[in-house]
């Protein structure tokens, strides 16, 4: 056989029955995904001591609730652009939230700088699935899970400061 005859052959009994195979599985799986973008309905973010979480978003009905530098309850009304959505739905696909654990509580007798750990609960929904979890930043787990959850709660923060200051110029 020729040199040329062989990668041929090569190419029509491995690589392309391997592409085809990739590219029916891979559709399969992206058809099937529980967590999809275009199901997406709402998240629900909440943080503050384990007893009083004061600090409240909710996506659907744009009710943004913080405490202030003064101690003080901030209420105003807060709608995430569809792209700032999308972006959060991608970072926690990025850092694999699907996959987390629901509880992720630690003990709420540990006291940073006087206070008490606080506690963070994150929820996203879709119309078939929603995803929960509660996370406090005393959880002694997996390292790399912290600091995904940490990253996590960061850009939900973040994104929400950013629309917040946006909307009070």
């Amino acid at each position: 056989m020729e040199k040329k005859s062989k990668k041929i052959f090569l190419m029509a009994t491995v690589i392309v029955p391997f592409l085809i195979y990739c590219v029916y599985y891979y559709a399969h799986m992206f058809k099937n995904a529980p967590y999809k973008f275009s199901e997406f309905k709402s998240i629900v973010f909440q943080y503050g001591t384990p007893d009083s979480m004061l600090n409240k978003y909710d996506s659907r009905t744009g009710e943004y609730q913080y405490v202030n530098a003064h101690d003080s309850v901030i209420r105003m009304n807060l709608h995430l652009p569809k792209e700032q959505l999308l972006y959060l739905h991608r970072k926690a696909a990025e850092l694999g939230f699907w996959d987390w654990p629901s509880d992720e509580r630690g003990d709420t007798t540990v006291r940073h700088n006087g206070q008490r750990a606080p506690r963070y609960f994150m929820q996203f929904n879709y119309q078939r699935k929603s995803k929960t979890i509660t996370f406090d930043e005393s959880f002694i787990g997996d390292p790399r899970l912290k600091a995904a959850n940490e990253g996590m709660i960061k850009e939900i923060m973040t994104v929400l400061d950013d629309e917040a200051g946006k909307q009070k110029k």
